[in-house]
């Protein structure tokens, strides 16, 4: 699968091009600051899984997700101040807020645009999808600092924020690909388990990683009021944790936060529900032929804990 990556980077530089050289700039800046392309590999495995061919318009499906993606980041920037993303200066930063969201809402509209092109039901799925984004970031953004915040108000949220755009690349690989039925579906489960397992082992990361592994000040959820699912756990377990959330904190406070969020097994609850999460979406891909494909969706999985182990 990692064959395709440079034509899914050339699809993308593409795909921002625009007469106005200064947009096509700020469109561009993520995009050529790197990474992973997890989500149109996703779409081009999930081809391969089902026994399709890759052509041109199955990795133009995995680029229009990724479009989705890069759009949510710029928005999320401007949301949290961000001086940086992947190692590079934030667009927000660099250019102002009012530019950094224009040039979101141009990636959207630029992935929007590819869907249509793809039929209408990859359309439809796509601006389905931007909305469950909002809706889940919406979720979140209610429950900041709430300690009375419920594990069911959490998995809905990253369903919405990150699960969902997992499932959609996967489908819209298996819709363009001219998979059966089953198989969509099959392929759909298994991103929507693999992102449900994904942001459960991120938000474990934010609360165990150092500075240094994670590129960002460790506990950023805690202190911008995020409550994730190892966090939760441990308002129930840990004694003395509710008292110190509920608000803004930094330095010691958060310190001590950390380690308690650490020290009464709720990492290791959390990490358990991810692997409950992972083994769904293997189990998710017995349908389908074994292959390239299926076998590099299955690595994908294994290499979530991988990072949790480092």
């Amino acid at each position: 699968m990692e064959a395709w990556r440079g034509q899914v980077e050339d699809a993308l530089r593409e795909a921002v091009r625009s007469d106005d050289a200064y947009l096509t700039e700020v469109a561009s800046h993520l995009i050529l600051a790197g990474g992973k392309r997890v989500r149109p590999l996703f779409a081009i495995a999930s081809a391969a899984a089902g026994g399709a061919d890759v052509t041109d318009e199955v990795v133009l499906g995995g680029v229009a997700v990724e479009l989705v993606h890069l759009g949510s980041l710029y928005h999320d920037d401007v949301i949290d101040e961000a001086p940086t993303r992947r190692t590079v200066e934030s667009v927000n930063a660099r250019w102002g807020n009012l530019t950094a969201i224009l040039a979101g809402d141009f990636l959207l509209a630029k992935a929007s645009e590819i869907a249509a092109s793809l039929g209408t039901e990859v359309a439809g799925l796509l601006a389905a999808t931007i909305g469950r984004l909002c809706e889940g970031e919406v979720g979140e953004l209610r429950t900041a600092y709430d300690v009375g915040r419920t594990e069911t108000a959490y998995f809905s949220a990253i369903e919405g924020k990150t699960a969902s755009l997992f499932a959609t690349a996967c489908r819209i690989g298996a819709i363009v690909g001219g998979l059966s039925r089953e198989a969509t579906e099959a392929l759909t489960t298994f991103g929507l388990s693999y992102g449900m397992a994904f942001q459960i082992v991120d938000d474990v990361l934010d609360v165990t990683a150092t500075e240094a592994e994670l590129g960002k000040p460790a506990g950023h959820d805690l202190v911008e009021g995020v409550y994730t699912l190892p966090v939760l756990r441990a308002l129930v377990a840990a004694d003395g944790l509710r008292d110190r959330l509920g608000r803004p904190i930094e330095g010691a406070e958060l310190t001590e936060a950390l380690s308690l969020v650490r020290s009464n097994g709720a990492v290791t609850g959390a990490l358990a529900t991810a692997h409950d999460y992972a083994a769904a979406a293997i189990t998710a891909l017995d349908p389908l032929q074994d292959g390239e494909g299926a076998a590099w969706l299955r690595g994908a999985v294994d290499q979530l804990f991988a990072r949790v182990a480092a």
